[in-house]
């Protein structure tokens, strides 16, 4: 027989395979001997009080063999005779998903990606971290996978709601990610295991029938009445089909640019701008787990989440990478973005968060209006935060000196505007610059992300002789301002086309309707089942 069961156990009981046995036994009331194996279903931690606990849900097995769990089965077709073709612009977590779905339906997807595969992709990124040199069009957001191919791979959502996120992760295990996904509170791949699996999703596309296009940048649409006819490359091809999944990342500005030029409604859109900030992963470990687990392989890297409220705006951490780097993730000569992952293991030295300030659209008309041309600004239009996000990165880039570097200050010494003269070691392989980062935060942001790390300090103060999180052994590196999109593409509620084209579908992180690899890859596949819709009908 089996038998569901939960346990409350210490990090070494749960490292322990015999222990683990003894345990199970005792809570099914049977003997070691009648256990034959089990399946983890949940795993999560409870560090909040003095003792740390692993939490499990289990299937346990009981005088039956035990045999591994039946993964999900996936139907993809051959599309190569399909008579129905869907353009998708756009290659990252969305785009992907969507064409994997379509082809499930027996619908030819056609992906058009601006960069370059994986392997190629790779090499220019090496470029970028040693040399400070970027290529506009294949970096750490744009290329096979998208922006998610290089992120930390989280694959934890609250968006529950907009699909099935288990079928997301047994997605990403059919193509050769840990099962343990499946059973994990907080999913984790790793930067170092994605370009595999999305390579192999690529892979699995172009052998069912589908089409992978790279280095094919869309410049144009062709429109007759309501809907594209066809899109025009930057290479001057012409592709048409029937439908058009719109799924091109946060920063593709170009796009947002040519909607507007083309009269294609568009909206401003709110989003998270603050930096990164970077501890000593034992430091994190100490806070969270105490001193005594500070450096152990019992407990993985430990990670946090904060938020405050301050002025009326959350600030909070986001996308937090323990035992990781922070990463360039610009994707202009003169623009300075850092991100931040993490690989597999999680056993870089440094943990590094976002920490960022809600920005809204009256804030930015107000930090508008101070400015010498407010007479001139155009308050109303619907690339004003995308401006905004621009010229603070500008300022990052001019700050932190050539070649991305980045301008940095010690914790402590932001809070209190003194001058870092030195600087700890950090993962960012460009390299940064000591600064004053209130001359690359606009004041809105710079003071009320000054009052939340006071207050962050006090949610997680120091354990025993060590620093607590509000410390000088932190640095913070300029400017973390790609958390979501600044743009909005309307569509509509139900049938998810644009209200004006009524072929153009706009989905995931770009178009505003989602925040991170598993919300972009469930709206790419409800996208995906709105246009099988249509299509088939």
């Amino acid at each position: 027989m089996q038998q569901k069961i939960s346990l409350k156990i210490l990090p070494s009981d749960a490292a322990n395979d015999v222990a683990m046995i003894e345990k199970i036994a005792h809570a099914v009331g049977k003997k070691t001997t009648e256990i034959s194996g089990y399946e983890l279903l949940k795993r999560s931690i409870d560090a909040r009080g003095k003792t740390v606990w692993i939490n499990l849900t289990l299937n346990a097995f009981i005088n039956e063999p035990f045999h591994r769990r039946t993964l999900q089965k996936f139907d993809f077709k051959d599309v190569n005779n399909s008579s129905k073709k869907v353009i998708i612009i756009g290659a990252g977590p969305a785009g992907i998903f969507a064409a994997l779905q379509l082809i499930e339906y027996g619908i030819k997807p056609i992906i058009l990606e601006r960069g370059k595969e994986v392997r190629a992709r790779r090499r220019d990124l090496a470029i970028l971290n040693k040399e400070g040199i970027i290529n506009p069009e294949s970096n750490y957001c744009f290329g096979e996978g998208g922006a998610g191919t290089y992120s930390d791979g989280k694959l934890y959502t609250r968006s529950n709601k907009r699909g099935d996120i288990n079928r997301i992760l047994n997605l990403f295990v059919h193509f050769g990610a840990d099962e343990n996904i499946l059973s994990d509170a907080h999913p984790h791949i790793g930067t170092n295991k994605l370009p595999a699996i999305i390579a192999a999703m690529g892979t699995r596309i172009s052998d069912c029938g589908g089409q992978f296009y790279f280095n094919k940048k869309v410049i144009d649409f062709i429109i007759e009445k309501d809907k594209i006819k066809a899109v025009k490359t930057a290479d001057g091809d012409i592709l048409t089909g029937d439908d058009f999944i719109l799924a091109t990342g946060h920063s593709a500005r170009d796009i947002f640019l040519l909607l507007d030029q083309k009269k294609i409604q568009i909206e401003a859109k709110g989003f998270a701008l603050g930096v990164r900030i970077e501890h000593p992963q034992e430091l994190i470990n100490s806070i969270q787990y105490g001193s005594q687990y500070a450096s152990t392989d019992l407990l993985p890297p430990a990670s946090y989440s904060l938020v405050e409220q301050v002025d009326g705006r959350g600030v909070f951490s986001f996308c937090m990478c323990p035992g990781g780097i922070i990463a360039p993730a610009s994707t202009n000569e003169n623009e300075l973005v850092v991100n931040g992952w993490s690989p597999s293991k999680r056993n870089n030295p440094f943990a590094n968060s976002g920490m960022v300030v809600q920005v809204e659209i009256e804030d930015v008309i107000k930090y508008n209006a101070t400015k010498k041309n407010a007479a001139t600004a155009d308050f109303q239009s619907p690339l004003l935060m995308m401006d905004f996000q621009k010229e603070v990165e500008q300022k990052a880039f001019d700050i932190g000196g050539e070649k991305f570097v980045a301008p940095a200050q010690r914790m402590i010494d932001f809070t209190q505007e003194k001058f870092s003269s030195s600087l700890p070691k950090c993962s960012y392989l460009p390299g940064i610059n000591s600064a004053f980062l209130k001359d690359v935060l606009p004041a809105f942001i710079n003071d009320k992300l000054k009052k939340a790390l006071k207050s962050f300090g006090k949610k997680m103060p120091a354990k025993n002789k060590d620093h607590g999180y509000f410390t000088n052994e932190a640095v913070l590196v300029a400017t973390e301002s790609r958390t979501s999109s600044p743009v909005r593409i309307p569509r509509d509620e139900n049938l998810l086309h644009h209200p004006q084209i009524k072929n153009l579908f706009p989905c995931g992180e770009g178009a505003g309707y989602a925040g991170g690899i598993v919300s972009a890859a469930m709206d790419g596949e409800r996208v995906a089942n709105r246009v099988a819709d249509s299509v088939l009908m």
